[in-house]
């Protein structure tokens, strides 16, 4: 019943920016978002963007100073802008979040994915 939804992906020409939004739905008790991953064709996932939950940031060096990790946690929502956009941004980007499910126990849980495209 609890996911995460994410929403913002997109083709965008390099220099460009997009925004991305991940946010949790379903009867949720308390949202801990962790950061955003990606993963391109051939490639590991790894670590884009991370967050603590005092809103400490840590950044991949390949992404630092482009891109920016942000929550709202009474949307229950983490955010993730991308700015100057290089064709090596593309990519499948995923978010990460602690969830606390209504009655249930914590539960780590993944975004569905949204493509991210940075071409000419």
């Amino acid at each position: 019943q609890v996911q995460l939804v994410e929403s913002g992906g997109g083709l965008v020409q390099p220099g460009g920016s997009l925004r991305l939004s991940c946010a949790a739905s379903g009867p949720l008790f308390r949202f801990n978002a962790r950061g955003w991953y990606r993963q391109a064709p051939g490639k590991q996932r790894e670590l884009v963007a991370a967050i603590t939950k005092v809103g400490v940031t840590n950044y991949a060096d390949s992404v630092k100073g482009r891109f920016a990790i942000s929550k709202d946690n009474a949307k229950n929502t983490v955010y993730l802008q991308m700015n100057r956009l290089k064709p090596e941004d593309t990519a499948v980007y995923y978010c990460n979040a602690d969830l606390w499910v209504v009655g249930g126990d914590n539960t780590n849980y993944w975004g569905q994915g949204t493509q991210v495209t940075v071409s000419s």
